[in-house]
């Protein structure tokens, strides 16, 4: 079967876009990486060797991240494009639905869908397992040797070191050493006038040599086996002096076994087994704990023993605890209370720990279930992402990298902040690992439909017009009326016969403002439904005299007939004549009071009629 040309342009048209989308979102997101480790990086002399690794790992593992707010970018691009150039609207007229336009995207990206969930089940767990061990070997690496001028330097373990200034041949000058890698107890300071450092040649020890200095050392340990007389210090004075200095430079890769059982190592199968295994492991903890709490109860372990009637259990029948205590002395009674007391708190400590162990085996277990769920929630995030995208695209019908940017990094925030409050419920225990995990994914799938729904139907859903509208209604602005003056007239205007039609007008005008008010009775309201005849009747009378006159060839009648105000606004619409209506109190309420207030600017439109055809009743005459 031959591909449809139409199926080609549209791809042609989306993968450009859809790879420049992802190459920009995955750089995002590996440059907020790099943000939230660059100080585990940066001042230890790694080689560039290492950072490219530990980048090309990063950038793996955000491959699933990247791929949905590429798809809503890249579609919201492509269809806005379309939509701007009007080829959307070629494509309609020729009788092609929406949904048929989108086909040969959804077929791609199912096949992305499915590609992501094979790049999390199997590549993800070797990416994350090497990227974390290499990310744990850099942060374990000792930093770059560097010692400032005017400042203590601490970045070498038991030493804080003060140098006052650098020559340019690396001397430094007026130095001060506090050594306290014995102890703080044995603490020794150190200060000279000159020294220089330097490492060793396996980098492993730093070789401090000092020049014309002192030496105060704390003997407080040694202070224990000499006479308390004795002076708790030691002094020393060198012209030249020798520290070494234990200080491994080197980069030493930590072993990829450390994250090998992680959750983060292991793919969809490896996630169940350890489920399953965790879950046998939690349920036999909780049945062991439960029998030592039993076995432990005073019921079991003082209670007296009944004889066993049955002869299948043992029965035990509770002592009279008060009457015994109360039958001890002042002394015992204390002694007894303090046993207890004891004895509490070591059984709550006891529990406490055995609880907080059983808390980190289901938050480890839940944080497997998590992991399972994440491969199937972003991998579907593409397809609702692109149910999104591309009807936002064909509605509000603007390309490039302005609007659509704007409407993707909105929606994809909302999705983020969606996304880890499940994950977070899910991880504390709150909800259920499914429920959390797929709250994304429920909120975002029906407004995609929706989206979806609209577009087909070529809704104004997203025109700023419609909402201005609504909102200059609810306000009582309206909008004016526009009338150009006709090139061609077909029939002139018996400005005599208008004339007739506009006191007709005026006098149905007077006679509504002399029989009716603003307010109509609540029940009367709904017992005519809703409905005011006369004031439709007297509307439509005008508008008939504005049809009629708009056939003039005068502009100063025209641009009276554009004072004329629309009125077409005021009533919500029909109500069924029920009698029950008017009883449902809390919702008829507010129906009733946004109609009432609407025909308080009714009134006000009868009257500037009333004024307007006067007006123009001048003008026919003149």
């Amino acid at each position: 079967m031959r591909i449809k040309r139409l199926y080609i342009f549209l791809l042609k048209t989306f993968l450009p876009l859809f790879a420049m989308t992802f190459g920009i979102c995955l750089f995002i997101v590996l440059m907020q990486f790099l943000w939230k480790y660059i100080d585990e990086m940066v001042g230890k002399g790694l080689a560039i060797s290492i950072l490219a690794e530990e980048f090309f790992y990063a950038m793996l593992s955000f491959v699933p991240m990247s791929l949905p707010l590429a798809v809503l970018l890249a579609s919201l691009m492509t269809f806005g494009n379309l939509g701007e150039q009007s080829e959307l609207l070629a494509m309609k007229a020729a009788g092609i639905s929406l949904q048929r336009i989108m086909k040969p995207l959804i077929i791609f990206l199912c096949f992305v869908a499915c590609g992501s969930f094979y790049f999390q089940n199997n590549i993800i767990p070797l990416s994350q397992v090497k990227m974390w061990t290499l990310m744990y070997s850099i942060k374990n690496k000792s930093p770059e040797l560097e010692i400032p001028e005017n400042t203590f330097y601490n970045e070498i373990m038991g030493y804080n070191i003060y140098v006052k200034k650098k020559a340019k041949n690396g001397q430094l000058k007026d130095m001060m050493i506090y050594d306290y890698s014995r102890g703080f107890n044995n603490a020794q300071v150190i200060m000279a006038d000159s020294g220089r450092l330097k490492m060793a040649t396996n980098k492993l020890y730093l070789i401090l040599t000092l020049y014309n200095g002192e030496a105060f050392e704390n003997l407080k340990d040694q202070g224990k086996t000499i006479s308390k007389e004795s002076v708790p210090y030691r002094k020393e004075s060198f012209k030249t002096k020798e520290i070494l200095i234990k200080f491994d430079a080197n980069f030493n890769r930590a072993n990829e076994s450390l994250m090998q059982d992680r959750y983060i190592a292991k793919n969809l199968a490896d996630l169940r087994r350890s489920i399953d295994s965790m879950t046998v492991d939690i349920d036999s903890i909780k049945r062991v704990n439960a029998a030592l709490i039993y076995n432990a109860s005073y019921i079991r372990s003082t209670g007296v023993q009944l004889p066993d009637t049955s002869g299948q259990t043992q029965q035990f029948a509770p002592l009279d605890f008060d009457s015994l205590y109360q039958a001890q002395y002042p002394g015992t009674k204390l002694s007894l209370l303090t046993q207890v007391r004891t004895r509490l708190q070591g059984v709550r400590m006891d529990y406490q720990f055995k609880s907080l162990q059983l808390a980190s085996n289901e938050k480890e277990m839940r944080r497997h279930h998590t992991e399972m769920h994440k491969k199937f929630t972003y991998s579907l995030a593409c397809l609702i992402f692109f149910f999104i995208g591309a009807p936002l695209g064909a509605i509000i019908r603007k390309g490039g990298l302005g609007m659509p940017v704007i409407i993707s990094v909105l929606l994809f925030i909302f999705y983020y902040v969606i996304d880890n409050i499940g994950f977070k419920m899910a991880s504390n225990g709150r909800w259920e690992p499914w429920q959390g995990m797929w709250l994304s994914s429920a909120i975002l799938l029906p407004l995609g439909a929706f989206l979806t729904y609209k577009a087909a139907n070529d809704s104004v859903l997203l025109n700023a017009d419609t909402y201005l509208n609504a909102l200059k209604k609810l306000t009582g602005q309206r909008l004016t009326r526009k009338i150009e003056k006709k090139e061609v007239i077909m029939y002139n205007v018996d400005y005599q016969d208008l004339a007739l039609h506009v006191n007709a007008l005026k006098q149905h005008c007077n006679t509504y403002l002399s029989t009716h008010k603003q307010w109509i009775p609540y029940f009367d309201f709904w017992k005519q439904g809703g409905k005011d005849a006369d004031a439709e009747q007297l509307l439509a009378e005008l508008e008939l005299v504005v049809d009629e006159a708009a056939n003039s060839d005068q502009n100063l009648v025209l641009n009276k007939l554009m004072d004329y105000p629309v009125t077409n606004w005021y009533q919500l619409g029909n109500f069924p004549n029920n009698r029950v209506i008017p009883w449902l109190l809390p919702l008829t309420l507010p129906v009733y009071g946004l109609i009432m207030y609407r025909r308080k600017w009714l009134i006000q439109d009868i009257r500037l009629i009333l004024r307007i055809s006067d007006e123009l009743l001048d003008m026919i005459k003149k």
